[in-house]
C-alpha cells in the first residue's frame, strides 16, 4: 500500500523505518530524479508483505533529437543552470543528500554541518542561495542568517529555511531572522525548485 509514494521525499514505510537507523527516505527520491534526468522511469512492485520488492529502472539506449525523452531530460537535467547553492544542516545525511538532488537539476553546491562552518563556506563560495536547516546546536539557522544579512558581501543571497519546526511562532522568527522563504520538511521538491527559479528582482 506504500508502493505509489516511496519515491515521494522523506517517505518511509513504518516497518522500515525502526530498522532504518537514522535514514530518512531520501535515497529513493534520488534515485527517481537521477533516473528521470537521463531520460528513464523507475517503478516498484510487490506481492506484498514478505514477498519482496522489485524495483525496475528503464532506460533508453539511445536518444533521438526531438523524442518525448528530450522533453523530459530538458528542464530536469539543467534545471538550476549556474546556480550556487549553499546547503547547511547539521544531519550530514540530510545535507549531503539534499545537495546530491540539488546538482542532479545542474545546481553547484557547497554543504556545511554547522553554521560557523558555513560562515566559512560562505566567504569562499559566494552562493547565490542559502538552503539552512533551523535547529542546530549553538548557533543555529536563525543566528546564521542574521550573521548573512548583515554582511555586506551575502545581504542579497537567496535563504530558504528548511526546516521540521512550522507553528506561528516559528514562522515569525524565521522571517524575522531575515529568510525570504520557510520550507517545513518533509520537502517538496517541486516547490523547492519553483522557488529557486522565480526570479528574483536586482537591487
Amino acid at each position: 500500500d506504500m508502493l505509489a509514494a516511496i519515491f515521494d521525499m522523506f517517505v518511509q514505510v513504518t516497518d522500515a523505518a525502526r530498522v532504518a537507523q537514522g535514514g530518512l527516505g531520501i535515497g529513493l527520491t534520488l534515485v527517481k530524479s537521477l533516473v528521470e534526468s537521463h531520460g528513464g522511469t523507475v517503478s516498484a512492485h510487490s506481492g506484498g508483505s514478505g514477498q519482496g520488492t522489485e524495483v525496475v529502472v528503464t532506460l533508453p539506449l539511445a536518444k533521438a533529437e526531438g523524442t518525448i525523452a528530450d522533453d523530459l531530460f530538458a528542464p530536469r537535467a539543467d534545471a538550476l543552470p549556474a546556480q550556487d547553492i549553499l546547503v547547511v544542516d547539521d544531519n550530514h545525511e540530510a545535507a549531503d543528500s539534499l545537495a546530491a538532488l540539488l546538482r542532479s537539476m545542474g545546481a553547484r553546491t557547497s554543504v556545511a554541518y554547522s553554521a560557523e562552518e558555513a560562515i566559512t563556506l560562505a566567504a569562499d563560495a559566494q552562493p547565490a542561495v542559502g538552503i539552512l536547516d533551523i535547529g542546530m546546536p549553538g548557533m543555529d539557522g536563525c543566528d546564521l542568517a542574521r550573521h548573512l544579512r548583515n554582511d555586506p558581501a551575502h545581504a542579497r543571497m537567496l535563504l530558504i529555511a528548511l526546516t521540521g519546526w512550522g507553528q506561528p511562532d516559528d514562522r515569525l522568527r524565521v522571517s524575522a531572522a531575515g529568510f525570504d522563504h520557510h520550507l517545513l520538511k518533509p520537502v517538496d521538491t517541486d516547490e523547492m525548485l519553483g522557488l529557486l527559479l522565480r526570479p528574483r528582482a536586482v537591487a
